[in-house]
């Protein structure tokens, strides 16, 4: 039997875990502000426990992180963390300051099964979906090194978070419990491509911001640049969205559309954006593509980027150009990629999530 890695129960799942080794509950509590406030993964200095929980923890519970192999500075402050799990799996972890918000972008799987064309962590393959200890982690490793306190998290490294949902959640507990890191529901983010079902079930089991990779306002064009619209799309991804904000008039979706010269960046792209996100109150993100090898596009110019993103202002869309941070260390969007063993799994993947 493995022993349960403490950094992946929330406070639900620990607090059963407590009742079935024969003890109360509210150990839940002291451990969980141990792990994550303070930072301590030695059993010996909960000093607020009984030696025999103690014994009976070290006995039958570890407390294990991802394991920082490399950290990368940027000239722009931001920093790449690439983190080692197992069997020649690494991802990537990216701390992005700016002022006084400090967000880690964290990965939900080694690898991505969607194969979006102009994303290059697509082109590593797909080997597992993290589990729920490797997703918070990530969070758990940023905190331990950091000087000032994490205010975001955004769930927009390597992977598809809804494609992960049984880790995702429990995860995403951890992070908004007060006796963990204490996020609110504002400042934790999962991003999509769009798996309907999943969405609706997020929804359900979770209260988070939402960020959607949008990148194309038709069918035909969204089919080629993010696949997974051949079985969602946008007909069914829109609704879908709006129902996610429908009882809280502070939030908005944020749409991440990459700008790529020449593929969806024209005015016609702008004004089918327009029609299409008419009544869904929104924020729009406009990120410059960031090259890779072989990709196969180009950056728009910057000054089509400014005119594409004044047609959306015009029309009462708030838009920004994303500022592309990290791409000297390739940490910028799109760009993490980590060391995947490519179990190709793709198509699996494709039908476990419908």
């Amino acid at each position: 039997m493995h022993a349960a890695n403490l950094l992946g129960l929330d406070r639900g799942a620990m607090e059963s875990l407590f009742e079935g080794m024969g003890h109360k509950p509210f150990h839940a509590r002291q451990v969980l502000k141990w792990i994550h406030k303070h930072g301590v993964t030695d059993f010996e200095q909960m000093t607020d426990l009984s030696k025999r929980l103690r014994a009976q923890l070290l006995a039958e519970t570890v407390v294990v992180a991802p394991r920082i192999i490399a950290e990368q500075p940027s000239a722009d402050g931001t920093r790449k963390w690439v983190l080692e799990l197992d069997c020649g799996n690494r991802i990537e972890s990216v701390l992005i300051p700016d002022g006084e918000r400090t967000t880690l972008c964290v990965s939900t799987q080694a690898g991505c099964a969607l194969e979006c064309s102009f994303c290059s962590t697509a082109r590593q393959g797909f080997n597992r979906n993290l589990s729920t200890a490797e997703i918070v982690g990530q969070v758990w490793v940023a905190t331990r090194t950091l000087e000032t306190p994490l205010t975001n998290v955004v769930m927009m490294g390597m992977g598809e978070p809804l494609a992960n949902m049984e880790a995702l959640l429990p995860a995403l507990s951890i992070i908004q419990d007060d006796l963990a890191y204490g996020l609110s529901k504002y400042r934790v983010t999962v991003s999509t491509a769009g798996i309907v079902p999943a969405l609706k079930r997020l929804r359900e089991a979770s209260d988070v911001s939402l960020a959607v990779s949008l990148h194309a306002a038709n069918n035909p064009l969204r089919d080629e640049l993010v696949p997974i619209n051949r079985k969602y799309p946008l007909e069914e991804l829109i609704p879908a969205c709006r129902d996610f904000i429908a009882n809280d008039k502070r939030r908005k979706i944020t749409w991440e559309y990459v700008m790529l010269d020449g593929v969806n960046d024209s005015d016609q792209h702008a004004r089918e954006l327009i029609r299409l996100l008419e009544g869904t109150p929104s924020k729009m993100n406009l990120i410059p593509f960031n090259p890779f090898p072989g990709a196969g596009y180009r950056p728009s110019p910057p000054e089509r980027i400014e005119a594409f993103r004044q047609r959306l202002m015009k029309s009462g869309i708030i838009s920004i150009t994303r500022k592309t941070r990290g791409d000297d260390i390739d940490a910028a969007c799109g760009q993490l990629v980590g060391k995947i063993a490519d179990r190709s799994r793709r198509v699996g993947l494709r039908e476990a999530v419908a």
